[in-house]
């Protein structure tokens, strides 16, 4: 269910509130991705338009902008964990499915006034004003609507950061919920004057030598497995940090790797175990349109999109894995 006129209103007196003075955070996801990081620094731009000047910007865990978005408009306003207003009084938070994905910034929630702007179906509910799209096809496209609401007009700066946003989590544009609305923004923004061509070969098609020999190795190790996801099939590899460091690479290089796994013909759920910390990994987890991976994440501790999803799992990789196959049969039985 989208927003109602009275959240939208609400959101709207709580950023209107906040005065010159007033100490504004604006708080995403831990490990960021370009939706998380696209609409919380475009959505602080238009603060900035607004007149506010006491923002900050911030995400939990370690303090590390993957490189396809290093160049992205208002990264001046972005400070490490430690940095970021330890009672603000205003908090806006985007692109989070629940409070666990806030990591130690969690406690801001105790701010005067909070307004959560996100699309995932899982989202469970937290915050003072929560405007929770799950029709939405990223968070920007709330953060734009409510950028509109509040009167303030799409500039250069501001576009750059929601186009990114946008066309990453619609895959450039290929996943189903690009709809015409979703099209339509695309060509508000564009019209700002803004270059999608250069935009997308820095987000979409650069990776260092590095990453590309990581990735064939990784790619190299996967398993298909037909029979999984009731016979619709999976296909699953794994990436560890001993990867990592062989190929010199950081973290995020391994985010893309969905990609191409996801494109195997043979199955409808494609899934990538990255290693985070000992006997630690994060799971990403993809549909083509027959299985809802959503519920798979949402029993086991994380969120997402019948499409797309993740959680954190513990143990062996074998244990992961073994994990979601019999979370997937439980589900379509």
């Amino acid at each position: 269910m989208s927003p109602s006129a009275e959240q939208w209103a609400a959101a709207v007196a709580a950023v209107r509130s906040a005065g010159p003075d007033d100490e504004v955070l604006l708080i995403c996801h831990v490990n960021p991705d370009g939706d998380a990081l696209g609409s919380m620094l475009g959505f602080a731009l238009g603060l900035r338009r607004l007149g506010l000047t006491r923002i900050r910007a911030t995400f939990p865990g370690d303090f590390t902008v993957p490189e396809p978005y290093a160049g992205l408009p208002g990264l001046d306003l972005l400070v490490p964990e430690a940095d970021a207003w330890p009672d603000p009084d205003l908090v806006l938070i985007f692109d989070v499915a629940s409070e666990s994905r806030l990591g130690g910034l969690a406690d801001r929630l105790a701010a005067p006034r909070s307004v959560v702007l996100d699309h995932h179906a899982s989202n469970t509910g937290f915050g003072e004003v929560r405007l929770v799209d799950p029709r939405a096809a990223a968070t920007s496209v709330v953060a734009e609507q409510l950028l509109e609401r509040l009167g303030v007009p799409l500039d250069a700066e501001i576009a750059e950061c929601l186009y990114v946003a946008l066309a990453t989590d619609t895959g450039s544009f290929k996943f189903d919920m690009t709809t015409v609305a979703v099209h339509e923004l695309a060509a508000r923004l564009i019209a700002t004057g803004i270059r999608p061509g250069e935009i997308s070969r820095r987000i979409f098609d650069s990776r260092p030598f590095g990453a590309m020999k990581l990735t064939g190795e990784v790619l190299g190790r996967a398993i298909l497995d037909p029979a999984a996801a009731g016979g619709r099939g999976m296909v699953w590899t794994y990436a560890t940090l001993s990867d990592l460091e062989r190929f010199a690479q950081p973290p995020y290089v391994l985010d893309t790797l969905i990609d191409p796994v996801r494109s195997v013909a043979e199955a409808d759920v494609s899934v990538v175990v990255k290693e985070i910390g000992a006997r630690e990994w994060a799971v990403s987890l993809r549909s083509k349109g027959a299985v809802d991976v959503s519920g798979v994440a949402v029993s086991q501790g994380g969120g997402g999109h019948r499409l797309a999803a993740g959680f954190t799992g513990y143990g062996e990789v074998r244990d992961v894995v073994d994990a979601v196959r019999r979370r997937l049969d439980d589900f379509l039985n």
